[in-house]
Parts: structure tokens; sequence; C-alpha cells
């Protein structure tokens, strides 16, 4: 099995390589949309700003490749602003996201008290019985750093969310696509074993 790293400019690739490492899987970073090809399964990792990070991912012709690979049911995992980008829309720089889970990124209230961004560790609710979840200890604890979140239209979307002054989408899926706002590759015990679960998820 061969998974697929995007590099789209938009950093977090080291940590993510190396808890791949960790699980001793077969891994290849890719930054043009033909190396997408043979990848069996894909991680969409990244931080910084939505606009930015669509506009290097369309240039390369990574976008309509991702799209491609969504639509091959291959299992695809976003995380941070790999799940944010998955959706339709950002009103991070107005962009206009790739759109494989109809919705819109909206950033978090700044009037409910509490510190943006959001840095830290913070406990999620899965809200279905998701492979993703297999194995991990309730109240476990996932390491967040956002300022804007996933908005699903459709509440099926969303696996699992989070509370920080508000309750907001912490997992969003679809068919063969998960994304998550955390970062599982910095999420020590509990991430590793996300990251693996995605490894064995047949969707």
């Amino acid at each position: 099995m061969t998974v697929a790293i995007v590099d789209y400019d938009a950093g977090n690739l080291r940590s993510v390589e190396t808890a791949l490492a960790r699980l001793q899987v077969d891994y290849r970073v890719v930054r043009r949309g033909e190396e997408l090809r043979e990848a069996d399964r894909l991680v969409l990792p990244g931080v910084g700003d939505a606009g930015s990070a669509m506009a290097t991912l369309r240039e390369s012709g990574l976008a309509d490749a991702i799209m491609h690979f969504f639509a091959t049911g291959r299992p695809i995992l976003g995380i941070c602003l790999g799940s944010q980008i998955v959706l339709d829309r950002s009103e991070e720089s107005d962009a206009r996201c790739l759109g494989l889970i109809p919705g819109s990124v909206v950033a978090l209230p700044r009037d409910a008290g509490y510190k943006i961004p959001h840095m830290g560790w913070n406990t999620i609710e899965p809200l279905v019985d998701h492979p993703l979840f297999r194995g991990i200890e309730e109240d476990s604890s996932f390491y967040f750093v956002h300022s804007y979140v996933p908005k699903p239209e459709q509440g099926e979307s969303i696996l699992a969310e989070c509370e920080y002054g508000v309750r907001f989408a912490a997992v969003v899926g679809r068919e063969n696509l998960v994304a998550a706002q955390f970062h599982p590759e910095k999420s020590g015990v509990a991430g590793l074993r996300m990251l693996d679960n995605f490894l064995q998820w047949m969707p």
C-alpha cells in the first residue's frame, strides 16, 4: 500500500511523514496531479490560508487530481486546512474550494470569550460509529490549531464534534473521505491510532 501526502506549500508535511513512518507504511510526497495515479490512499494535510492553498492546488493540477481520486473511491484523509478545503467555499479569502463535501468554512466567533485561534488539546465527541474512531478511548484529546471550522450543509457529514465556545464539526466525512480539523499526527497515542484506523479503513 502506498500513501500519497499532498504537498501544496501549506506546511505540516514533516509531522505527517514522521507519523506514517512510525506506522511503517510506504508513503510518497506528491507535488503534481499525475503523481496521484499510483497511490492507494491520499492524505491532504496543511496549515495556513485557504485562498493561497487552493491557488497552489489549481496551478499544480492537484485540485483536479484530488477530485478524480475521490471519484475512484480510494480513501482520503484531510487534516486541519485539509479538512476545510474539501468543502465548497471558505470565508477565509472567500476561497472557492474542492467541493467534495457540500458546505462552507466559517470563522470561529470572536465574541464567545475564548482566545482565537483555538490552539491546544481538546476532546472530541464522535456522533457515529465510524471505523476512524475504533479503539480510541472516550475523552481522548487531540491537538488543534485553527481559526476556521468546517460547516457541512448536511448533518450526516459531521462525524464528530468539539466544543470551544461553540460546538463545531471536528471530523467530517462523505463516502471515501474523512477529514479532521485537528492534527492526529501530533496527538500522541490516540492520534496514531486514528491514522492507523484510516490506513485499515475500507470504505
